[in-house]
């Protein structure tokens, strides 16, 4: 087999192995994205509880890198402590290690069973998560062939003159042997698909154990870039976790490199083979990485505090500060992040909504010049959230994701027009009550005002709702729904009334009846927020008619 022809085959199956790795991680995340994101979540309270949520987390996704982009949901903008969060990114360095622990051992009989059984689960699961289950079979099937084909195209290497000469002048120079590994396992965004790479160089002969080892390490620290490159731009708070992980790796190749030649001949005892060698060190590393900085991550977490310190926000409060770029190919991350800058939305819905109360009772015509430029901010932070959501790897969502984009979407719409209400209505009858020097009577104020309290803790309940799916709140907004519909009636009738009795209609009276009708679209709005939950639960007819 010529050159071009081996590295031809070499580039092929490469692709393969990192195409079946990419294949585990989107089916894993569309099959439990929520649910991995929810258990890092929990776990993120103390440092052994964010290791080993970050040991099982990375296993299943087979990708540290995820693992990372899902800590950094809860750690911009302080939610989570950087201390369980370098804890996790501990643990995710471990997790890395399980699946190569486990591809390390001749399984090469399985992958036609794996690639076979999963497109029978692809093609014929009666539900989503059953078919991406299956395309998690079929990438570990793949994974497991690329492997079969890379030691089988590596073994005529062994007795290439050309490459023994090669590797026998890099050989003796570690620091271009681990240049070299960080540098594949950069480009592949894998510490496993470089891990599995050097077990089959290692495997074939192409390489000695001494090497294996050293490369990984190298593999070990370029796999740790992929975070930290990714973090560069915007606020430096991004680069707290990634650095951290970055700089304890970089520390641990540092006292390891000195002595592989002991740990070599200590490992060789219990299991000569290159490859196995090569995994067991892997493992070894990292344990040992975690066991010696797990308890010192509190004085890391100040140092790094202190390099990295947090940026100031930009004052413009129509700026997004929760939309991370970054995060749009992690499905669960990217929702949380929209979830996070919609709750700014409320925030901003809540307080036109008390200024608005204010304006029946108070003067101040200058307010309302100030609820309509809070308008226009409400209106980027929407237009911006629409973006991102648009911006999100549609192709990688579940059933359950994508019903929770439509749901975030759909509540930040109904936010945007209240706000429009509030603006081109409200405030445009605020501002004829002010000019006109009207004074609404006392029951029709304190109908005003008790309407705005309802509205301000409705909004509450729709945050809640949209954020922790909760039935309770949904069944709450709607019975409420009906409460406003049936007090804008007792306002129209008593309207009409007057009107009949040839009583004369003030302006006053008009302007309640306005008011209140503006109100009640606002509450419509607002409760639309948990009609999706409780039809989804069953509770709710999409239909209220008949017939």
């Amino acid at each position: 087999m010529s050159a071009t022809s081996v590295l031809i085959h070499l580039f092929g199956e490469i692709a393969l192995l990192l195409w079946g790795i990419n294949m585990v991680n989107s089916g894993v995340q569309r099959a439990f994205g929520s649910d991995l994101r929810w258990i890092l979540g929990v776990a993120l309270r103390t440092r052994l509880q964010a290791f080993l949520a970050g040991v099982g987390v990375t296993t299943v996704l087979q990708s540290s890198t995820a693992t990372a982009l899902m800590v950094a949901s809860f750690t911009a903008g302080g939610a989570v402590d950087i201390i369980p969060a370098l804890a996790v990114m501990l643990g995710a360095n471990v997790g890395t290690t399980l699946i190569v622990q486990v591809l390390s051992f001749d399984v090469s009989l399985i992958f036609p069973a794996l690639i076979f059984g999963g497109f029978v689960a692809y093609r014929r699961g009666r539900t989503s998560r059953i078919k991406d289950l299956g395309r998690v079979t079929i990438g570990l099937g793949l994974m497991l062939l690329s492997l079969h084909l890379l030691s089988e195209t590596i073994r005529p290497i062994e007795s290439s003159t050309v490459i023994k000469d090669l590797l026998a002048v890099i050989a003796p120079d570690p620091l271009i042997l681990v240049l070299l590994s960080a540098i594949f396992a950069w480009l592949a965004h894998s510490s496993v698909a470089a891990l599995l790479f050097i077990m089959s160089l290692a495997g074939a002969g192409v390489i000695d154990a001494h090497s294996a080892l050293v490369m990984v390490l190298g593999a070990n620290l370029g796999s740790s870039l992929n975070p930290l490159l990714e973090g560069t731009s915007g606020d430096p708070v991004k680069l707290r976790v990634p650095f951290g992980n970055f700089a304890m790796r970089v520390i641990g190749c540092l006292v390891a490199l000195p002595l592989i030649d002991p740990i070599l001949s200590a490992m060789s005892i219990f299991d000569p083979h290159p490859a196995r060698l090569a995994a067991n060190f892997h493992t070894l590393f990292n344990v040992m990485v975690a066991a010696i900085f797990i308890l010192p991550l509190p004085w890391i977490a100040q140092l790094l505090l202190k390099v990295f310190p947090e940026k100031l926000r930009a004052s413009d409060p129509g700026t997004p500060q929760y939309l991370d770029k970054d995060a749009l190919d992690t499905p669960s991350v990217a929702l949380s992040n929209a979830a996070r800058e919609v709750l700014r939305m409320v925030d901003t819905v809540e307080s036109m909504l008390r200024s608005s109360q204010d304006l029946f009772r108070e003067d101040d015509i200058s307010r309302v010049d100030q609820v309509s430029r809070t308008d226009d901010v409400l209106d980027r932070l929407f237009s911006a959230i629409r973006r991102y959501l648009s911006s999100i790897n549609h192709e990688s969502l579940s059933e359950t994701e994508a019903k929770r984009l439509s749901d975030i979407l759909a509540f930040a719409i109904n936010l945007e027009h209240v706000g429009d209400i509030i603006d081109k209505n409200l405030m445009e009858l605020a501002a004829k009550r002010i000019k006109n020097h009207l004074r609404l009577p006392k029951d029709s104020l304190e109908d005003i005002t008790s309407m705005h309290a309802k509205l301000l803790e409705h909004l509450q309940l729709a945050a809640s709702v949209l954020m922790f799916q909760d039935l309770g709140s949904a069944r709450r907004l709607v019975s409420e729904k009906e409460r406003f519909r049936d007090l804008e009636r007792a306002v129209a009738q008593k309207h009409l009334e007057q009107l009949r009795s040839g009583r004369t209609v003030g302006d006053t009276s008009v302007l309640q009846l306005d008011i209140v009708r503006d109100l009640k679209r606002i509450e419509a709005h607002i409760a639309s927020t948990g009609h999706s939950l409780l039809e989804q639960s069953g509770e709710l007819k999409p239909s209220r008619l008949t017939s």
